[in-house]
């Protein structure tokens, strides 16, 4: 096999979190000549070095480096993580993993053999445990599976957790990248764009562990984050009553504090199978 022609790039981008890197990719599985792992160190710092990071492996992964002279935010590292793929690999699939998060063994084996069973299918995700370190808090992140009921879900909250996505690289040239007008909501955006061209899928399977992180960005720009989602919603969809109701439900969000945010999160996914508070007696 030539070393570009690739079943996946695992992209992860890095900012000031080596000890989570290192844990994600002692995570990561799938037999080394089938897939590249793409780091976007973006102004850590101290600038990661490949060698070091190899050091802290007990087994041989395929890395490539790319290091920024300073911090770009996460949209413009992403994004020039997907032009690198594009310009410089054969990979039929791009999946993404952020520091600190946990894949289960047969993550990546079972999410190549669903997309190569599934021509039709551009953006698949799966679901996943979260967990905080040092702490009880933990719940199961459960969504609707099928294509129709993500559409009508994505109204109500992004279903797809970033790290557990895998999408094809061909559909790049018709999306384009992650969208840069939507701060905090990128790849709400980004999942938007695919799933309208493209068929979608979530495994229901448990594939990955993510790490709740009080400090993380998503947390402490809560807010902004919520009135990003809105401009997703609002830019995306055409389906009005689907779209009232996001509206009334985003500025409920806006009331509650996070933390008793995040404490309805768990007890809201351990009670409904399917997805909470999505309105789903409304039409598509």
């Amino acid at each position: 096999m030539n070393a570009k022609e690739l079943d996946f790039c695992l992209l992860i981008p890095c900012y000031n979190n080596f000890e989570g890197l290192i844990e994600s990719l002692k995570s990561v599985s799938y037999p080394e000549d089938k897939y590249l792992i793409l780091i976007i160190d973006d102004g850590s710092d101290e600038l990661l070095e490949e060698e070091k990071i190899k050091a802290h492996l007990e087994e041989r992964k395929p890395i490539k480096l790319l290091s920024n002279k300073k911090n770009n935010g996460i949209t413009k590292a992403l994004n020039q993580g997907l032009s690198w793929i594009e310009k410089n690999t054969f990979s039929k699939y791009i999946a993404r993993l952020d520091c600190g998060d946990i894949c289960m063994p047969d993550r990546f084996i079972t999410q190549v053999q669903y997309m190569d069973l599934h021509p039709e299918t551009g953006l698949l995700g799966s679901w996943c445990r979260f967990e905080e370190k040092g702490t009880s808090l933990k719940y199961s992140y459960i969504t609707p599976t099928d294509h129709k009921a993500i559409i009508k879900a994505m109204h109500f909250r992004n279903v797809f957790i970033h790290p557990t996505v895998m999408f094809r690289v061909s559909l790049l040239k018709q999306v384009g990248y992650y969208p840069t007008g939507f701060e905090y909501a990128e790849d709400y955006a980004f999942f938007w764009k695919i799933i309208l061209v493209s068929q979608s899928f979530i495994l229901d399977n448990f594939l990955l562990i993510y790490e709740i992180n009080r400090e993380g960005l998503s947390f402490k720009n809560r807010h902004r984050q919520l009135t990003a989602r809105w401009k997703v919603v609002k830019a995306f969809s055409n389906n009005r009553p689907l779209k009232i109701a996001a509206y009334i439900k985003l500025k409920l969000l806006h009331i509650i504090p996070k933390s008793l945010a995040l404490r309805m999160k768990r007890y809201a996914y351990a009670t409904f199978r399917l997805y909470a508070l999505s309105f789903s007696h409304l039409p598509y």
